[in-house]
């Protein structure tokens, strides 16, 4: 009989945070200007009031995912360049299904309350990060999977998030210039929580399979 396991993070999200710093030695400049340019695609839109917000919701999921490929080469001490940013236009449709599915959901999860809808946010938060590495992958069956990841693990990473508010408060203080800085940051060590918890998942079926050959 098949159940669903239940797979947790493992690595303390202070030490993710510490080997999120480490990723970016040597990187800092490349990942704050890819931030720039990222942010900077969305600014000129917003120069269009109509035309530029409708671009917005359809370009919004394929530059999220290049940037999450961008992200974890950071991450995983490849090689990242600011072209990856773009790179999520060459599964389009896939990209803005995975953004557009995600909204409705956390939307409708949000009409019931704040909470649900938080929790609906937190369940989706791996999709992006599933789909950028699976090329065969459709965006309901990435929700899924994200869905199946989190389980267990939501707490653990909003607890993460909530490390950054110090952060934040500093960048807001810095008249926004330190977010240049806490952006890479956290998004590399959200990285390393995606990274943890396939490492922790690949262990888990390694675990089952070796039971059942036993």
């Amino acid at each position: 009989m098949q159940t669903d396991m239940m797979t947790l993070s493992q690595t303390e999200n202070k030490r993710l945070m510490a080997n999120a710093r480490d990723s970016l030695k040597g990187v800092w400049e490349l990942a704050i200007g890819a931030l720039v340019v990222y942010f900077l695609v969305f600014c000129v839109l917003g120069f269009f009031p109509v035309i530029g917000t409708i671009a917005t919701y359809i370009i919004v999921g394929p530059m999220t995912v290049g940037g999450v490929r961008f992200t974890l080469a950071v991450s995983r001490k490849g090689r990242p360049e600011i072209g990856q940013l773009f790179s999520g236009f060459d599964r389009f449709g896939t990209h803005l299904a995975a953004y557009l599915l995600q909204t409705i959901f956390v939307a409708l999860w949000t009409l019931l309350l704040i909470i649900p809808g938080i929790i609906a946010a937190l369940s989706y938060s791996m999709t992006y990060f599933i789909i950028a590495e699976d090329s065969s992958i459709s965006a309901s069956k990435a929700i899924t999977k994200s869905k199946k990841m989190m389980k267990g693990n939501k707490w653990k990473l909003s607890c993460l998030g909530f490390r950054f508010t110090g952060w934040f408060l500093l960048g807001m203080l810095s008249f926004g210039i330190g977010f240049l800085w806490v952006g890479p940051y956290m998004y590399v060590s959200y990285a390393k929580f995606y990274d943890d918890l396939k490492t922790a998942e690949d262990q888990s079926c390694e675990g089952v399979a070796d039971a059942i050959t036993v």
